[in-house]
């Protein structure tokens, strides 16, 4: 390889040992320069204003981590204060409190008027309810009958049971109900005596209120559904027209067939009782004594028992009698929500509409925490940290100063009472909230929450002022200044450190490609030359010397 090969390619590959080229090409071992080690050397040094740009670089980008946390911070203030001022906030949160929470507790909607009011509950409104006899399952076949159920509203449905119809069993008939759209649920209840129809109303009171009736049974001989063995029979009554005369009979809880037939045979009603037995339980069969005149029964093979009628609640509200189909009453008082738990006509309970000084006073806390640390991140830019040497990163910063002046100055905010007016709250020293010497804000929770008890319409027009124009709304437009989207204050700040670090970096990538590029292809070449200079220097030599026929010996003497 010649000579301008090696510095050709020297010139064009930077990490090349030119000194071990040589060696290897030429067998020349002296000691030369090492080019690579002297580029990177003088490269370095041409890279000083580099350097200079990258720490501006770090200092902006300390910066824009210092101010977002400032921006947030304070952000984070801002949305307290705008939860301050606001007619549905917690200042205007309200909580009820109740004498007797038993009978009658309620809530209150944001802005109610504080208030006292006495509440009387005569009765609980309730719902609508019917159960039928039961039956040996819930898919046992029904006997052949029917029934009607009636809406207070007029609606019905007649549903025919037993083999061979829709309803052959308890499952069906619930189907069938809940299929008509009547107001009313129907479920299949099962227990260790049998199987029922269980039918509620969707909704409380007498407009919700509903019937059940069954078709007369008349004829000679008639025979009740079976109930399960072991059961006995629940509170009901039905007819028994028989010559001309309609009788009642009613039955009782826990009474058998067999002593509801010794019943209706002591009437001597002209019909024969009997209680039997079978497989699917106890049954009662009535037949006309003599056997040819014909008797009606209002309540054939299947009946149904009301367990519960639908009615409305009753209830005095400061003295003022009212009803209400459910047991919440809304309406009785502007903006509170009654809810009755039991019915007690003869105890007054004493309802007060109050603040809620707990909601308000956890808002204030949290402004006062998010006030410290925003005041504390500001401050933090105008201290000398411990094993530093300078102020915090921002400590020139015109929008950091002018924050902590703005957020200093908000805090001591007064009110002035209008005209022929007082108020206990003028300033947050009256609430309990004082500054420390460091700038951030202390709370005495003792002189708030008195505050708070005993003067809660003072507190609330400290804050929001006569329309919303108080305290929370001066420092809140004094912090919009700063936390504008568009063109606030650290919009424009932040927006400045990047634009100022893009430059820079536009800067730093001229300046690589324009001129470190070339000059470390120079440095690169002159370094290469003169490291082959040098190396072909001891090979001229000895030619230099066999020309002038001076050998080594004699050159030493």
């Amino acid at each position: 390889m010649s000579t301008s090969s090696i510095l050709s390619s020297a010139t064009t590959t930077p990490a090349i040992n030119i000194s071990s080229i040589l060696a290897a090409t030429t067998g020349a071992t002296t000691p030369g320069i090492d080019v690579n080690s002297a580029v990177a050397a003088a490269i370095y040094a041409d890279r000083a204003p580099e350097r200079g740009w990258q720490a501006d670089q770090a200092t902006l980008t300390s910066q824009t981590t210092a101010l977002t946390a400032i921006q947030t911070a304070t952000q984070a203030v801002q949305n307290d204060l705008q939860t301050l001022n606001s007619l549905a906030g917690p200042l205007a949160a309200r909580s009820v409190n109740s004498s007797n929470a038993n009978i009658v507790s309620a809530s209150a909607a944001s802005g109610t008027a504080a208030s006292t009011h006495t509440i009387v509950v005569n009765s609980l409104a309730s719902t609508g309810a019917w159960y039928s006899d039961a039956a040996a399952s819930p898919t046992a076949v029904l006997p052949s009958s029917s029934f009607t159920l009636t809406t207070t509203a007029g609606a019905s449905i007649t549903i025919p049971t037993g083999s061979g119809q829709t309803a052959d069993n308890l499952n069906d008939l619930a189907s069938t109900i809940n299929g008509d759209s009547l107001g009313v649920t129907a479920s299949v209840v099962s227990d260790a005596s049998g199987s029922r129809l269980a039918i509620i109303s969707n909704t409380s009171g007498t407009a919700g209120n509903f019937s059940i009736s069954s078709a007369n049974y008349t004829g000679t001989q008639w025979a009740s559904a079976d109930i399960p063995p072991g059961d006995t029979l629940g509170t009901n009554s039905f007819t028994l027209t028989s010559g001309g005369v309609t009788t009642t009979v009613s039955t009782t809880t826990g009474e058998t067939y067999a002593s509801l037939a010794s019943s209706i045979n002591a009437m001597n009603l002209g019909v024969t009782a009997t209680a039997g037995t079978d497989a699917n339980g106890t049954n009662l069969s009535i037949a006309s004594s003599d056997g040819t005149t014909p008797f009606t029964i209002s309540e054939p093979n299947f009946g149904f028992t009301q367990s519960a009628a639908g009615a409305n609640a009753s209830l005095t509200v400061d003295g003022v009698p009212l009803t209400s189909a459910s047991n919440t009453v809304t309406g009785a008082i502007s903006g509170v929500s009654l809810s009755l738990s039991a019915a007690d006509p003869g105890v007054p309970v004493t309802l007060a509409v109050t603040s809620n000084a707990s909601e308000i006073s956890t808002a204030v806390n949290q402004f006062v925490t998010d006030y410290n640390t925003a005041i504390g991140l500001v401050n933090s830019q105008f201290t000398i940290a411990s094993g530093a040497s300078s102020e915090g990163v921002l400590a020139s910063d015109s929008t950091v100063v002018t924050l902590q002046s703005a957020l200093e100055g908000a805090i001591n905010y007064a009110v002035t009472p209008a005209t022929g007016t007082t108020t206990t709250v003028s300033t947050l020293n009256d609430l309990g909230i004082t500054a420390n010497t460091d700038g951030t804000l202390s709370v005495n929770s003792a002189t708030l929450n008195s505050a708070l008890s005993t003067n809660p319409n003072d507190v609330q027009n400290f804050f929001d002022g006569s329309a919303l124009n108080g305290f929370a709304a001066s420092m809140n437009n004094a912090l919009t200044t700063f936390t504008e989207p568009a063109d606030g204050a650290f919009t424009v700040d932040l927006s400045g450190f990047q634009a100022s670090y893009t430059d820079l970096t536009t800067q730093i990538s001229d300046f690589e490609t324009n001129y470190i590029a070339g000059q470390q292809t120079n440095l690169t070449a002159t370094f290469s030359a003169a490291e082959i200079a040098l190396q072909e220097l001891p090979a001229q030599m000895a030619q230099i010397q066999a020309e002038l026929g001076v050998t080594p010996s004699n050159n030493n003497g």
